[in-house]
């Protein structure tokens, strides 16, 4: 048990990759979490599988959709009622080139927008009135390193304006309900172990060759983002509100 104990989490995004370590880690904090999930349903349970009964629950929404983020938001507030942590970590990464056809352009803005930037600042907006309204807390983004130095490859524009857009607005709300105990933390991971960066990679030569630029020669394993989650969930790093943490394993330095 540690300061998490009774705390509920929700945590977008919980069925692969970074989103189902966040929810691992979270099993023996004695947190309750909210694990929501679009499609892979048995994943999800696997993910929530460490959770003693009735202390994690599983929520299917589809934040591609206008009122998927809403649906969400309002599905776990009925089975939690007090939202102590969210976790925005949900998102896609669609693919298009500046000179791509209007269609496929237009395409993948669209997708990028809706999952990575509406719906992220949908469940922004209610987790913001909810924590007015219970006296504090905390919104943890997950962000990415292609918001503050570009995307890698040409063709993940789109996905590195909607995380921008998404950080803005979380550092806005950082500085904006500081004083009534609104925490707002980003975490700006490099090249994460996961499914989506072998996608991204595929096109600057597989894993081999973005092993060899980065500076450990090694991806960012989930675990490690997960561990930092843990610990700003606690509350015990409130000064830390507003700032953006880098986790690239020194291949990016500002």
């Amino acid at each position: 048990m540690t300061e998490l104990a009774g705390r509920t989490i929700l945590v977008t995004g919980a069925s692969a990759g970074i989103g189902r370590a966040i929810v691992e880690r979270l099993a023996p904090t004695g947190a309750r979490v909210i694990a929501h999930y679009r499609s892979s349903a048995q994943s999800a349970s696997l993910a929530i599988g460490g959770f003693p009964p009735g202390t994690a629950h599983l929520v299917r929404a589809d934040l591609s959709t206008p009122t998927g983020a809403a649906e969400l938001w309002d599905a776990a507030t009925a089975w939690a009622g007090r939202v102590d942590v969210v976790v925005l970590n949900a998102a896609v990464m669609p693919k298009a080139e500046l000179d791509a056809p209007d269609d496929v352009w237009d395409r993948a803005l669209d997708e990028a927008l809706q999952v990575n930037t509406r719906s992220q600042l949908t469940l922004l907006r209610r987790a913001v009135a909810h924590f007015l309204d219970a006296g504090g807390g905390s919104v943890i983004g997950l962000s990415s390193w292609a918001a503050q130095r570009g995307a890698g490859n040409s063709n993940l524009a789109v996905y590195a304006a909607s995380k921008a857009a998404t950080a803005a607005a979380i550092k806005t709300v950082a500085r904006a309900y500081a004083a009534r105990d609104v925490l707002a933390y980003l975490i700006a991971p490099g090249v994460v172990d996961t499914q989506m960066s072998a996608s991204a990679g595929a096109d600057r030569g597989g894993r081999d060759a973005i092993l060899q630029t980065l500076a450990m020669h090694e991806m960012v394993p989930p675990a490690e983002i997960a561990e930092l989650v843990a610990l700003l969930a606690s509350g015990r790093t409130r000064h830390l509100s507003g700032a953006t943490i880098d986790v690239n394993g020194a291949s990016y330095i500002r």
